[in-house]
């Protein structure tokens, strides 16, 4: 293990002034509990001060709605413990399932609702008479401790997370960059964009380029912290969000025109000779970044326009993958002009610009597993109920702590695929915790008498341990350990200073913590290879009911939900699938999700096929068959399904061949959008299918 560098020092330094101040209002305020305000502090604490703010505001309305949801359950069923345990357990897991479903920062709402309930409640059902007094103590305490954190992490020396999301922007962007360049122009070195470095000299694997589609939604989620940075990048949220989206829509337009390319070069590699030249260009205009002549992307639009190819009676595939390819092509060369225009934007208002708003999708169009959400919640019910049971049954006098607990630990780790590690190496550092808490509740602290002395003596455990908490390989750990201390020092606060009452909190505490790994282990962990194959069957029931519904989502939106869900499935297929074939094959199967964007683009120009007589319906319930059947993985899809591919892309090449574009985008606009959507679907549906033959032989 490394020594703490110095960021991660000041960080720890400002973690510890924040719990002193929360400590120090809390014991001049009276308050029962101040402990409690002193461990809130480092719970909410962020290297980044926007996400502090943020999560302040969320954990306060979290913790008032908790307390609120407490004081009108326990007067009520006090006289019935069981009643009361299922009604405690049943909210707890009710506010988890809800903070799952929201994967932005305002899950911290819900889910601090559902433990606070628990961590208020259990304790008082010993006295609900005073559970009024409690609650609004809690809720006290609980509120000085985010407080304590906001204020010292937005004055003292603040990190914004502003300069961090930009950078992390910039390379992303150049990372799009780069992977456009190499697509368009394979055998070239890549040449450092405006955004990015210069790129290793072997090109990177598919898998690789993927994980910018990761990259993106992490950043999109992110961003939500923006509008509490302390940072100017706090009034640009909105074109940064654009900025997602631009990028989000760029990774399908680069995976089809690599694929297109590719075709081609297999099919007819002379017809892509007039377009070298073009390419280069387009490529060179990539490289150049925010320093191009705005003029230029026109220019090369107008370009592509010229070698389109016309979409006749008998097209060959060629001629329609070359038609695909020019759409695509434009669309791709549109959204890096609007990304480098608000990159350009962003910069702006850094310098003391005025900010504009984007028009962009939220983060609620990602990727929601309510089936996943629903098991976290259950499995969260159920260890909480078995804690209360034991504690009932047998009147222990410290069983409050283990139901509180497991709920606690249900909700911290309820995001990640298997939990049970993560809850078994917290219950590992509260154990190593245990012997320093010891020596301070039964021997340091008894021998301190004032503020300024207790500061001292407890300064070097939480000072070291809080230097570990920003490194994400050390963080959990840092954070169990010091927790464990500062919620045994919280004894103080209830008089139990002897080795009875230290014991069975903490033999209390470390059976809720148990009942949570083991009921998690039983109900709700799950592999990386089996969540993969769940996020598909999930992309396919949704493509499915669009097909079978007929339904218009904007493109942006399926697009954001479409590279959301591959960079969810990245991580997983490589842990899967470790070897370079085995997650080249596994990737091959990503190309499936992209039939979502082909079939909202078919609804779109339904009306002006059907007007010309080019019927969608057959084709539709093909789909939706498919996509609707148990089958899963690439490669599966019928005959019959290519069939009718073909079939209705002949009738599109039919309808209104030798007619003019109609003025107001009939069928004469329609007809090659709808012939490159046909072809991309072939593309992506049978990647190794004999070419596209324009009349059915005889």
């Amino acid at each position: 293990m490394h020594m703490p560098k110095g960021s991660e020092i000041l960080f720890s330094l400002k973690c510890f002034i924040a719990s002193m101040l929360a400590l120090y209002v809390s014991l001049a305020a009276g308050l029962p509990r101040p402990f409690w305000a002193m461990m809130t502090a480092y719970i909410v604490a962020s290297p980044f001060s926007g996400a502090v703010r943020s999560k302040a505001l969320f954990r306060v309305c979290g913790t008032l709605i908790g307390s609120i949801a407490t004081i009108v359950m326990v007067p009520r069923m006090a006289n019935a413990p069981e009643l009361l345990s299922l009604a405690l357990a049943c909210w707890v897991g009710l506010c988890l399932y809800l903070s799952l479903l929201d994967r932005t920062p305002r899950s911290y709402i819900f889910m601090l609702a559902g433990y606070t309930a628990g961590l208020i409640g259990f304790p008082a059902v010993s006295d609900p008479a005073a559970i009024f007094d409690t609650g609004l103590a809690r809720v006290e305490e609980i509120t000085i401790g985010i407080l304590s954190a906001t204020v010292v992490h937005s004055l003292l020396l603040p990190q914004g997370v502003g300069p961090v999301l930009l950078a992390r922007l910039d390379r992303a962007l150049g990372d799009a960059q780069r992977w456009m360049g190499e697509v368009l122009n394979p055998g070239a070195v890549t040449a450092p964009t405006a955004y990015a470095p210069p790129a290793a000299p072997a090109a990177p694997a598919v898998h690789t380029r993927l994980a910018l589609a990761g990259e993106i939604s992490e950043m999109r989620v992110m961003s939500t912290h923006l509008p509490f940075d302390t940072s100017h990048l706090r009034w640009t949220a909105g074109m940064v969000h654009g900025l997602h989206d631009r990028l989000t829509v760029m990774v399908p337009l680069l995976l089809a025109v690599e694929d297109r390319l590719t075709a081609l070069r297999e099919v007819d590699p002379d017809s892509l000779a007039p377009w070298t030249a073009l390419l280069d260009d387009i490529a060179a205009w990539v490289a150049a970044g925010g320093n191009a002549d705005p003029a230029r992307a026109a220019q090369l639009r107008a370009a592509l326009a010229q070698l389109q190819p016309s979409l006749p009676a008998n097209a060959s595939w060629s001629e329609i993958l070359r038609l695909n390819l020019a759409q695509r092509l434009d669309a791709l060369i549109e959204a890096c002009e609007d990304g480098l225009e608000l990159r350009s934007n962003v910069g702006a208002v850094m310098a003391g610009g005025a900010a504009q708003y984007t028009p962009h999708v939220t983060p609620s169009v990602l990727h929601r597993d309510h089936g996943m959400a629903l098991r976290s919640a259950l499995a969260a019910t159920l260890t909480i109920l078995l804690c209360c049971a034991f504690w009932i049954l047998t009147a222990w006098p410290s069983g409050a702590a283990a139901p509180m607990m497991a709920g606690v630990l249900c909700c911290f780790f309820a995001t990640q695929d298997n939990p049970t590690p993560a809850i078994l190496a917290f219950l590992k550092w509260t154990v190593i915790s245990m012997p320093i808490a010891a020596a301070y509740i039964l021997f340091v602290l008894p021998a301190v008498h004032s503020y300024e002395m207790l500061v001292l003596v407890i300064a070097p455990v939480f000072l070291i341990g809080g230097a570990y908490m920003p490194r994400p390989a050390t963080a959990g750990a840092a954070l169990a350990f010091l927790i464990g201390i500062a919620g045994t020092l919280s004894l103080q606060d209830t008089g139990t200073l002897d080795i009875p009452g230290f014991l069975n909190s903490m033999v209390a505490q470390l059976f809720g913590y148990i009942a949570a790994a083991v009921i998690t282990s039983l109900v709700r962990t799950v592999g990386g290879d089996w969540m993969a194959q769940r996020m598909l069957r999930t992309a396919r029931r949704e493509v499915a009911q669009m097909a079978q519904a007929s339904a218009r989502e904007p493109l942006v939106r399926i697009s954001a939900r479409m590279v959301d869900r591959i960079g969810l499935l990245m991580p997983r297929l490589a842990i899967a699938h470790p070897t370079p074939e085995a997650r080249a094959v596994a990737v091959d199967g990503l190309r499936e999700l992209r039939v979502g964007l082909h079939v909202a683009q078919l609804c779109g120009l339904r009306q002006p096929l059907e007007e010309a007589g080019v019927t969608l319906q057959p084709l539709m319930q093909k789909l939706g068959g498919y996509f609707g059947s148990s089958a899963i993985g690439h490669g599966q899809a019928p005959a019959a399904l290519l069939e009718r591919l073909d079939g209705t892309l002949r009738a599109v090449c039919a309808a209104g061949a030798h007619g003019a574009a109609d003025a107001d985008g009939g069928i004469g606009a329609a007809r090659p959008q709808a012939a490159a959507a046909l072809a991309s679907m072939r593309r992506d549906l049978f990647p190794r299918a004999a070419a596209y033959q324009p009349e059915i032989a005889s």
